[in-house]
């Protein structure tokens, strides 16, 4: 038997493995119940009776030189594939976080905008105005005879005190109709959406 030459190959053989799968299947051609070192273990019972325990011994301090060799290359590999799996996986911490939005619009303008669309493509103007119009385009225009019934109680709201004043809230929508009738000189299709 060449036992340090079967040693020396299996430990050459754990130094160029470059897995882990390999470096186990070195270790079960080795060191497992058919291996190569385990077979001389088996012919021990051949040898003379004063020949077997200092071969015993040989054969055992070379499992333990190829075992301590496997654990520290499979220690090795170890390493090595964590650290290759850390470099795949790293984080740049100071980027800024994915998904962060800072918020969404109200679901009345959502509504409000969607509305506008709608109108918009069947043809009609949006417009805006103040909520605040004069007597002239509350009453004179549309030619109602003050005063109504329904804008004391809007006058009500807005001034508590009812004290006379040129300038009402806008009661209804239709207000900016005339105002803009006046403006472009013809009729049109407008809608002026009021909360």
């Amino acid at each position: 038997m060449d036992l340090p030459k079967l040693t020396a190959d299996a430990q050459a053989e754990v130094k160029a493995a470059d897995n882990l799968e390999t470096l186990d299947q070195i270790r079960v051609h080795y060191l497992g119940k058919k291996g190569e070192l385990t077979a001389l273990l088996k012919t021990l019972g051949t040898l003379p009776a004063d020949e077997r325990k200092s071969a015993g011994q040989e054969i055992n301090q070379a499992k333990r030189d190829v075992q301590q060799a496997i654990d520290v290359r499979k220690q090795t590999l170890e390493q090595e594939k964590l650290q290759a799996r850390l470099a795949s996986e790293s984080v740049d911490v100071t980027l800024p976080g994915r998904g962060q939005k800072t918020g969404g619009l109200h679901p009345v303008t959502r509504t409000m905008a969607r509305i506008e669309s709608l109108f918009s493509q069947l043809g009609f103007s949006v417009v805006e105005g103040p909520e605040i119009e004069d007597d002239f385009h509350n009453f004179e225009v549309p030619s109602i005879i003050q005063p109504v019934p329904c804008t004391t109680r809007f006058i009500l709201m807005l001034k508590p005190c009812c004290v006379p004043t040129p300038h009402r809230y806008r009661f209804v929508t239709w207000k900016m109709k005339n105002r803009h009738c006046e403006l472009l000189r013809r009729a049109v299709f407008i809608v002026a959406i009021q909360i």
